[in-house]
């Protein structure tokens, strides 16, 4: 029997722990999953203290690029992305760090090609969009990515227009604005300028349809959550930790 983890923070929203539970169930095995919530990444070794049975992790908000100076080794991707959303701990028990998120990304997406132009606006800048920026690099995306304050070869939100919005037909949402409990809130972007020709991508999944998809749907877009792309990456999650 094997034990496995999410670490995060404020993370009683996830459906990791539901989605593997439920995979062990209907494999027939004793394996387990847990959410560890804690408010800061130093805590890792004293969660890896108390539970020396583990033997792999996932890592979402807000610590996917803080954990990575823990680790004993990064795999080529994880560290080409700058971001791990998964650990195994090896024999040794060495935590080697890994990158699934793009995986995830790249299949969920593959079903929505294609696109009418191969330009993406990217909402945010933490450890989820690095990622979404390494797929939409290999898939030869031109990329303009959109952050809060004023930062080099990026846009703020108030530079965002008609122009810029109908040049991007592909416009992902990787901040978790939305996110239950405060599913009212949403990236403040010109909805307005949307058309049929976007795809709106959200990588939250809970709620099912967040205000950043309803306002674009509303708009004739087509619209899609992150649901998929967490059932690809954690696929891909069990894999390694089996290996």
């Amino acid at each position: 029997m094997a034990k496995y983890g999410l670490i995060g923070n404020n993370i009683g929203y996830s459906f990791s722990k539901t989605f593997f539970t439920i995979k062990f169930e209907q494999e027939n095995c004793q394996d387990s999953y847990s959410n560890f919530d804690i408010p800061d990444i130093s805590l890792l070794s004293e969660i890896l203290k108390k539970n020396e049975d583990i033997k792999g992790l996932n890592v979402t908000i807000p610590y996917k690029e803080s954990i990575m100076p823990l680790l004993d080794k990064i795999d080529k991707e994880a560290s080409a992305i700058g971001a791990v959303n998964t650990i195994k701990i090896n024999k040794k028990g060495k935590l080697i760090g890994y990158n699934t998120d793009h995986y995830g990304f790249a299949n969920a997406l593959v079903e929505f090609l294609p696109i009418k132009e191969k330009k993406a606006l990217l909402l945010g800048t933490g450890g989820a969009c690095k990622a979404i920026s390494y797929v939409l690099e290999t898939m030869n995306f031109e990329i303009t990515q959109v952050s809060r304050t004023k930062k080099e070869n990026m846009l703020t939100y108030s530079d965002l227009n008609r122009s810029i919005i109908s040049q991007n037909y592909l416009i992902i949402n990787c901040t978790p604005l939305g996110t239950f409990p405060d599913t009212h809130k949403f990236p403040d972007i010109p909805y307005e300028f949307i058309t049929k020709d976007h795809l709106a991508f959200d990588l939250t999944y809970n709620p099912s349809e967040t205000q950043f998809m309803k306002r674009s749907k509303t708009q004739g877009a087509r619209v899609s959550n992150g649901l998929k792309m967490l059932e690809y990456q954690a696929k891909k999650s069990l894999a390694i930790w089996k290996s």
